[in-house]
C-alpha cells in the first residue's frame, strides 16, 4: 500500500471512530456511569494516538493523549463523568476530526504550519479539560493515568488472595497454590500430605503456610472434620494443568486455587499474542489452550456463571450472565492483566474477522459496473426482439434463463450500492444537541428505521435537504420550554425521523409535536412579497406549501440556523432533482409532518411500457396500480381537465396523447386504456392507446438541453434500439391534485 492510500485509509478510520466516539456520548449524556460507553470513548482515542504515531503526525498524538488521560481518570473512578465533561469532549471530538483532516490532507509533511486558529483551540481544549477539575494540567493527568495503569499486576492479584500474600511471599518464579479443604476431607478418606508429596515429584516445594481454620466456639470442633488450609509456594516447569492434576481426586472436597509466577505470566501475554485467528474463540477456552487456565477451573466459572458448558442455544442465556472473565479473576484462577489480554486479543481478532468480511471497492469502478449492468439489461431486451420476431422457438426458453440472470445480476449489483440509512440519521443528534442548548430549548431526537437501505448515491445527496429540514424545525417548530408548558406540553419537544420503504420508494419523515405552520401568516407574508394576490384562492394545503417558494420565510429575523427564506425552496429543487416529491402536513398548535419520496436507485428500475401516438413511454413499475379499459361515459371534461368515476371515486386523469400534443393520425388504437399511478398519497390516471408489458428499464440522464421537461425522469433504450421516455410520476401527480381540487 502506497502513502497515499494508507493516509485515506486513516482518515476513513478516523471518521468511523470518531463516529463511535459520538454514539458513545450521547449514551453518557443519558447514563454517566456506562462503562461500555466510557471505554469506547477511551479506546476512539487511543486508537486515533496510536495510529497517528505510527504516521508521525506528532500534534494529533499530543492531543489524544491528553484526552485518553482523562478518559483514563474516569474509567478508573477517580474522577466523575459530568455534563460539563461530556460538552467538552464533544468540542475534542470535532477538533480531533480538523486535526486529523490539516494534517493528512497536507501529506503529513514534516514542516507543516497548522492553521494558528486550529492551533488555538487545541491550547484552549485542553485548558478546559484541565480546569474543570480545578487546575491540574493534561499532563498531570496524564502522569496520573500511567502510573495508576503500571500498577504491577501480580501485586494486583496477590491483593485480590486474601489469604496468599500473608502467608507466603510472592517469589517471581514461583507458583502460589491455595488449598482450602472442606470440614469432611478426612472423613471422606483425604489425606492431605499424601497430596503434598505427590506435588513434590513435580518440582520443588519452596515454603507451606498451614493455615488453621477453628471454629468460633472451641467447643463445636469435630475430630473428624478438617480446619486446614495450605498456601504453597512452589517451583517447577510442569504447566498449570499438570499442577492441577495433583489435586485431580480432592476437588469434591478442596476449593483450588493456582497462581502462576510471573515468568509464566509473561509465557502467557505472550502466547496469547501468537495465538492464530482460528484458535481464539471463547475467552475460557482460549485461556484453556495456552494453559494459564485448567478444564476445572473453566468448569467452575460456568457453573457460577449458571449456564454450565456453553451451547449455541444458551448464546443468549449466557449474554445476560456476569462476564465469565469477571468471575475467573473474582475466584482466583487468572490474573487481572492476563484476562485483560485476553479480552483484547478476543476483540482484535473478531475485529480482524470482521474486516476480512469486506473489501473496500472504488465508488467509481462500482459504478461503472452498474453501467455494465445497465448495457447487459439493454442487450438482453434486444435479443429477446430479435427471438421473437424471426420466431425462434428453440431459443425462448434459453432467453427466458438469461433474462433470469440478468435480472438477479442487476439486482445484486444494486444491493451493492446500498448503505442504511441510519448512520446519516444518526449525524442529526449533534446538530440537534448543540442547536438546541444553544437557543435554550429542549428537545429529543427520535431515530426510526435506521436499518432502511437506500443507494449511497441517494443519501449524499439528501443530506444537505435533511438537515435543512431538522433545522427548521429546531428553529421555527419546537418552542421554549416556558411556552410548551403554558401550552400544556412537555418542556422537551420531540423531533421524529422515520425512514421505511413503500413501494418501491424510500420514504423518509421529519415530524415535530411544534407550534405547526401558520397558515394566515403564510398567507400574508406571500402576498407581501407578490407571490400571491389577495383575491387568489388557496386551500390549507396549496398556503402552507408556499413555504417551499424562494425567499419566503415566516420569520422577521433571521438566526444561525434559518430565518433568510432559501432553506425549504433549497429542500424541494434538490429533492426534486433526484426524481422525488415532498409533502406538508401541518397543524397549528400540533406540530409538522414534512415527507420526502424518493426512488431506491438512479440507475435501473422495472418499467411499465405503453404507447401514446407513435411514440412509447415508461411509467415505473412500483407506482402502477392497476390498468382498466376506458369508459367514455364515465369520464367528464370541465374547463379542458378530465376526470373519470372509478368505482365511485372522481379520479382526474391525463391523455398522454393531449400531454404530448400527439397528433390524432398519429394513434394506432382507438381503443383507450387507464393506467393509475399512485405517488404517495396522490393518485392519477394515464389516458394511454396501447399497453405493452413490463420491462427492466435503464435510466439514461436527458442531458442539459432537455433536462427541465416537466413530467419527464429521463429515457431509455429499448430491445428494439427504439427510445421511451419515462414519465415523472410525482410531477403528473401534482398536477392530477390540482385538477382534483377544482373538481371538488
Amino acid at each position: 500500500m502506497n502513502m497515499d492510500a494508507a493516509r485515506q485509509a486513516f482518515l476513513e478510520e478516523v471518521e468511523e471512530l470518531l463516529h463511535t466516539m459520538e454514539d458513545a456520548l450521547f449514551a453518557l449524556e443519558s447514563n454517566p456511569s456506562d462503562n461500555e460507553s466510557l471505554n469506547a470513548v477511551f479506546r476512539a482515542m487511543h486508537t486515533i494516538k496510536g495510529t497517528g504515531g505510527v504516521f508521525g503526525y506528532t500534534p494529533i498524538v499530543n492531543f489524544t493523549h491528553e484526552i485518553e488521560s482523562v478518559m483514563e481518570e474516569v474509567r478508573s473512578g477517580r474522577e466523575p463523568m459530568t455534563d460539563q465533561l461530556v460538552s467538552i469532549l464533544f468540542e475534542c471530538r470535532d477538533h480531533t476530526g480538523n486535526l486529523v483532516e490539516a494534517i493528512v490532507s497536507s501529506d503529513g509533511e514534516e514542516s507543516l504550519e497548522l492553521d494558528p486558529a486550529l492551533i488555538e483551540a487545541g491550547t484552549t481544549l485542553v485548558e478546559k479539560l484541565a480546569a474543570r477539575n480545578g487546575g491540574g494540567s493534561g499532563t498531570a493527568a496524564s502522569g496520573s493515568a500511567k502510573g495508576a495503569s503500571t500498577q504491577d499486576p501480580a501485586a494486583a492479584s496477590a491483593s485480590d488472595d486474601s489469604d496468599a500474600p500473608k502467608y507466603l511471599p510472592m517469589a517471581s518464579d514461583a507458583w502460589i497454590i491455595a488449598l482450602d479443604f472442606g470440614p469432611d476431607a478426612l472423613r471422606n478418606g483425604m489425606d492431605p500430605l499424601s497430596f503434598l508429596r505427590y506435588l513434590s515429584s513435580l518440582g520443588n516445594i519452596v515454603d507451606v503456610a498451614t493455615i488453621p481454620i477453628w471454629p468460633p466456639n472451641p467447643s463445636d470442633i469435630d475430630p473428624e472434620s478438617c480446619y486446614l488450609s495450605f498456601r504453597i509456594s512452589f517451583r517447577s516447569e510442569a504447566d498449570k494443568a499438570a499442577i492441577a492434576d495433583v489435586f485431580n481426586f480432592a476437588e469434591d472436597d478442596c476449593d483450588i486455587r493456582i497462581l502462576p509466577p510471573e515468568t509464566a505470566q509473561d509465557k502467557y501475554l505472550e502466547m496469547l499474542h501468537r495465538l492464530p485467528d482460528d484458535q481464539i474463540s471463547r475467552i475460557g477456552e482460549m485461556l484453556v489452550e495456552i494453559g494459564a487456565l485448567t478444564q476445572q477451573e473453566l468448569d467452575r466459572g460456568l457453573a457460577l456463571q449458571g449456564i454450565g458448558a456453553p451451547t449455541e442455544s444458551e448464546e443468549e442465556t449466557a449474554a445476560e450472565k456476569r462476564p465469565l472473565g469477571e468471575i475467573l479473576v473474582e475466584q482466583g484462577a487468572v490474573k487481572p492483566a492476563l484476562m485483560e489480554q485476553a479480552v483484547k486479543t478476543q476483540e482484535a481478532a473478531r475485529k480482524r474477522q470482521d474486516e476480512n468480511r469486506f473489501i473496500r471497492v472504488d465508488a467509481e469502478r462500482l459504478g461503472h459496473l452498474i453501467n455494465l449492468v445497465g448495457e447487459l439489461v439493454t442487450s438482453s431486451a434486444a435479443i429477446r426482439v430479435m427471438v421473437e420476431r424471426h420466431g425462434i422457438e428453440d431459443m425462448a426458453e434459453v432467453v427466458d434463463g438469461v433474462d433470469y440472470l440478468v435480472e438477479e445480476i442487476r439486482d445484486n449489483a444494486l444491493q451493492l450500492r446500498m448503505v442504511p440509512i441510519g448512520d446519516s440519521l444518526s449525524r442529526f443528534r449533534r446538530v440537534v444537541r448543540d442547536s438546541s442548548k444553544d437557543l435554550g430549548k429542549e428537545i429529543d431526537l427520535v431515530i426510526t428505521g435506521g436499518e432502511t437501505e437506500l443507494d449511497k448515491t441517494l443519501i449524499e445527496k439528501i443530506t444537505d435537504p435533511l438537515t435543512h429540514l431538522i433545522r427548521n424545525a429546531i428553529d421555527h417548530a419546537i418552542e421554549l420550554p416556558e411556552e410548551r408548558q403554558r401550552a400544556g406540553k412537555p418542556t422537551a419537544g420531540t423531533i421524529l425521523c422515520n425512514a421505511f420503504h413503500d413501494s418501491g420508494h424510500i420514504v423518509i419523515e421529519i415530524k415535530d409535536d411544534g407550534a405547526g405552520l401558520d397558515a394566515e401568516r403564510i398567507r400574508a407574508k406571500a402576498e407581501a412579497k407578490g407571490m400571491v394576490k389577495p383575491e387568489d384562492v388557496l386551500s390549507h394545503e396549496e398556503t402552507l406549501r408556499l413555504i417551499f417558494e424562494p425567499g419566503l420565510s415566516t420569520k422577521d429575523t433571521a438566526s444561525n440556523l434559518s430565518g433568510r427564506g432559501v432553506g425549504m425552496d433549497v429542500v424541494r429543487r434538490n429533492i426534486e432533482a433526484l426524481r422525488g416529491s415532498v409533502e406538508l402536513e401541518s397543524e397549528r398548535g400540533k406540530g409538522t409532518k414534512i415527507t420526502i419520496i424518493l426512488p431506491l436507485t438512479l440507475a435501473i428500475i422495472d418499467g411499465f411500457l405503453v404507447g401514446a401516438g407513435r411514440e412509447q413511454y415508461v411509467i415505473p413499475l412500483s407506482q402502477v396500480s392497476e390498468c382498466v379499459e376506458v369508459d367514455p361515459a364515465a369520464t367528464t371534461n370541465r374547463n379542458g381537465e378530465h376526470y373519470v368515476n372509478l368505482r365511485g371515486e372522481v379520479l382526474p386523469f391525463i391523455r398522454l396523447t393531449e400531454l404530448f400534443r400527439c397528433n390524432a393520425d398519429e394513434r394506432k388504437s382507438t381503443r383507450e386504456s387507464l393506467v393509475v399511478v399512485r405517488f404517495g398519497h396522490h393518485k392519477l390516471g394515464l389516458v394511454v392507446d396501447t399497453l405493452l408489458g413490463e420491462l427492466q428499464t435503464v435510466i439514461k440522464p436527458l442531458g442539459n438541453l432537455f433536462e427541465n421537461l416537466h413530467g419527464i425522469a429521463g429515457a431509455t433504450i429499448l430491445g428494439t434500439g427504439d427510445i421511451a421516455l419515462i414519465l415523472d410520476v410525482g410531477e403528473l401527480a401534482n398536477i392530477g391534485q390540482t385538477h382534483r381540487r377544482t373538481a371538488n
